[in-house]
């Protein structure tokens, strides 16, 4: 079986979120200080700040490093499987 279940897609979507906001937390650092004290101006005051946040998340969450995620899952998946139904067969 090739195709995750929505629980499994989800799960890994969770991961990739996290493991982002750790790599990028100084990024997200350098917005937040930029925001605080802010209300309407962040919007153009922060603009740039708030692009990197977004360009430093999609090195993780972006359709490439989610595809690479969901293969490497499956393979471990399909691995755990042929090792159990080998501890099975014997």
């Amino acid at each position: 079986m090739n195709a995750l279940s929505r629980r499994e897609e989800e799960t890994l979507l969770k991961t990739a979120k996290a493991k982002a906001l750790k790599e990028c937390d100084p990024v997200v650092k350098e917005f937040a200080d930029c925001a605080t004290g802010r209300t309407f101006s962040v919007a153009w005051a922060c603009r740039e700040k708030y692009k990197d946040v977004q360009d430093c998340m999609y090195q993780y969450t972006g359709p490439e490093p989610m595809a690479a995620m969901r293969a490497e899952y499956l393979r471990l998946r399909n691995e755990q499987q042929a090792s159990r139904d080998a501890t099975q067969a014997a």
